[in-house]
């Protein structure tokens, strides 16, 4: 039997999102005239608010605003190593910490699936001893980021189809596996269903709601 500990990160883990945070920390050390353009951000977000894109386009637009339409592969896992041992050092919950470490000893293998981009997550993962990450990925040429998503956004559905693709390649059958999963949000309502073990970490109100519904695991890591 395969144990499988899946984490989302963001509010689950992390005490804030980390993607705007990454973009403002990184155009601030590499090119600090592009945070003239965070109004312009500003618009996007309220654009996807009115259901006028997407989530996927709206990561895009702010990645191409902020760090610009291509970015070099070096200088992204530089900023990345950085934004990282900053989260790592302050910016995760005692109680994720805790429980990450629980389920190690438990004999679970640590998944970090996430809709925040692989290449600056991974590297949080990493810090955290987490053993596999499922993530957002970026198109990429030659040496250089682009600000377009490859394949799918890690969101929502599409997160269970992620894992289930990751666990398919990996050749781990759903019947031979134990997986608890562990988030924040609504949008992960299918992970949550499908799991074994599903908790409402630091939940918001709509998941709050769900989790009494369903009987999943409500816990706290914010007190």
């Amino acid at each position: 039997m395969t144990k499988l500990a899946i984490y989302d990160m963001d509010r689950t883990i992390t005490h804030a999102p980390t993607w705007i945070a990454f973009l403002i920390e990184t155009a601030k050390s590499q090119a600090p005239w592009r945070l003239a353009l965070l109004p312009v951000a500003g618009l996007a977000t309220a654009a996807y608010g009115v259901k006028a894109i997407d989530r996927g386009r709206l990561k895009q637009m702010t990645q191409w605003l902020l760090l610009g339409h291509r970015m070099r592969d070096s200088d992204a896992k530089r900023a990345a190593a950085h934004f990282a041992d900053r989260i790592a050092a302050s910016g995760v919950f005692a109680g994720a910490r805790a429980q990450i470490a629980a389920d190690r000893a438990a004999g679970y293998q640590l998944v970090m699936a996430t809709a925040s981009y692989r290449f600056y997550a991974g590297a949080i993962a990493e810090r955290l001893g987490f053993d596999h990450v499922i993530a957002t990925e970026v198109e990429r040429v030659e040496d250089r980021l682009r600000a377009r998503i490859a394949g799918e956004n890690c969101y929502g559905p599409g997160k269970l189809r992620m894992i289930e693709a990751w666990m398919a390649a990996n050749h781990i059958a759903r019947a031979d596996a134990q997986i608890r999963f562990y988030s924040d949000h609504v949008s992960d309502a299918p992970v949550l269903e499908w799991a074994d073990e599903g908790f409402a970490v630091n939940a918001h109100g709509p998941l709050r709601k769900l989790a009494r519904e369903r009987g999943w695991t409500i816990v706290d890591w914010e007190r």
